[in-house]
């Protein structure tokens, strides 16, 4: 039996689609992570899953059971991270914990959470007075309170700095390895190849490739991509005519050249740049990622 299954889930807002007939499902035990920009529909997504907003359209099954019909029901099965968590300032670490508890039948006890989170040292300090990676911690320690089978996470690593998403990474991983699903959305490409084993791209409401990240980058046409603010008058055709280049993107005044051949095209970038008299800066070559497979899919950069 899948954890999930959504069939041709659809939400407007007037003229706007937030969410256009999208489908998928998620396997008991898998980490999926629903990657895109923001405005992609990853959030709607989310809330109309967890039963916070109501769909125009669409089936959606969690472990078996309807949950647009059995809401209550499947709510007691599942534990939700919101991207925009309301904590009560006035209240402790622990005073808070213990009211989420008190929602459900199903308790994990409060020591366990504490330790987990590393908030023992907190738990009779007020929520307000918490930092930003704390409340962030005691936001995801609040969706594990009833001990759930699926965990929802909405952007569950944004704001942080890089050490603090490390170690939300480790939290993550552990919920896996403990039999958890657990679905996130994020637009940190970085973080789903880290974390997912599998993802579905949404851009503009609708979901534009699913599969693994190593599958989605094995997909491209190329294997390599240089990245590079050229100052000065340039064509992207004449780009595109460079030796072993795939394909050309651009954005926030980047060229990203994909290619299978980097010595190949980059001594071919010099020589247009010397003949055409434009300079090349900000110059890096990597691996193809799943930022690629974004820009190759829209033409467009995941975060700009």
């Amino acid at each position: 039996m899948p954890a999930l299954e959504v069939q041709r889930l659809s939400k407007r807002y007037g003229d706007l689609v937030a969410v256009d007939e999208i489908s998928f499902g998620v396997g008991q035990g898998e980490l999926f992570g629903i990657l895109g920009p923001n405005g992609a529909g990853k959030t709607t997504t989310l809330e109309m899953i967890e039963g916070l907003r109501t769909p125009d359209a669409g089936l959606i099954t969690i472990l078996g059971q309807d949950a647009l019909r059995q809401r209550r029901r499947v709510q007691e099965r599942i534990g939700v991270q919101l991207q925009a968590q309301a904590l009560w300032p006035d209240l402790t670490v622990a005073e808070t914990l213990s009211l989420f508890a008190a929602l459900y039948p199903r308790k994990v006890p409060l020591g366990r959470l504490l330790d987990r989170f590393a908030l023992e040292d907190k738990a009779g300090s007020l929520v307000g007075h918490l930092s930003g990676g704390q409340k962030q911690r005691l936001a995801v320690a609040t969706a594990l309170v009833n001990d759930p089978e699926i965990v929802f996470l909405d952007e569950p690593t944004t704001g942080l700095d890089p050490q603090a998403r490390l170690s939300f990474w480790e939290i993550i991983a552990q919920m896996k390895e403990e039999g958890k699903t657990v679905i996130l959305t994020t637009h940190y490409m970085e973080e789903a190849e880290a974390l997912c084993e599998r993802v579905a791209i949404m851009d503009h409401g609708r979901i534009i490739a699913e599969d693994s990240p190593r599958e989605l980058v094995r997909s491209l046409e190329f294997e390599n991509t240089i990245e590079a603010v050229l100052d000065g008058e340039i064509g992207v055709e004449k780009l595109s005519a460079l030796a072993a280049v795939r394909s050309v993107g651009q954005g926030n005044g980047e060229y990203f050249l994909h290619t299978n051949d980097v010595a190949s095209t980059l001594g071919a970038l010099m020589r247009l740049s010397a003949d055409d008299g434009f300079s090349v800066q900000n110059l890096q070559v990597r691996t193809a990622t799943l930022e690629d497979v974004f820009i190759s899919l829209t033409g467009r950069r995941l975060r700009d």
